[in-house]
């Protein structure tokens, strides 16, 4: 069984930076596609950026050149980078994983592990 529990979230004022963090074990992060999804009151869950066991990572549109999603091996641990934050970007944010093949698809039905979610609220 796969677990996985995102922190780092909180509050900031536009412009500002978050780190998000989510541990899992090693096997979770040699064999799948991970990724990290946020899903704002009222709006369906949106794919944020995903990053496949070859290392090749994918981003939505209105986060490219400001989020980054990279992978510590040494501490097995998943993180997304989010810089120059926009009121926009608030939302309860996810870290996932797939067992299956995803491609550059940022779609949540192909990831099957979740964690619990962690707030981000960007205030103007």
């Amino acid at each position: 069984q796969v677990q996985l529990v995102e922190s780092g979230g909180g509050s900031v004022q536009a412009g500002g930076s978050l780190r998000l963090s989510c541990p899992a074990s090693e096997y979770t992060y040699g064999r799948y596609t991970l990724g990290w999804f946020r899903q704002a009151p009222g709006k369906e869950r949106e794919g944020v950026a995903t990053r496949d066991g070859d290392g090749d990572t994918y981003y939505t549109d209105s986060v490219k050149g400001r989020f980054f999603i990279s992978l510590d091996s040494a501490k097995s641990t998943l993180y997304l980078h989010m810089n120059n934050l926009k009121p926009e970007d608030t939302a309860m944010y996810y870290c996932a994983a797939a067992t299956g093949y995803v491609g550059a698809r940022l779609s949540p039905r192909d990831f099957n592990y979740w964690g619990q979610g962690t707030q981000v609220t960007v205030s103007s």
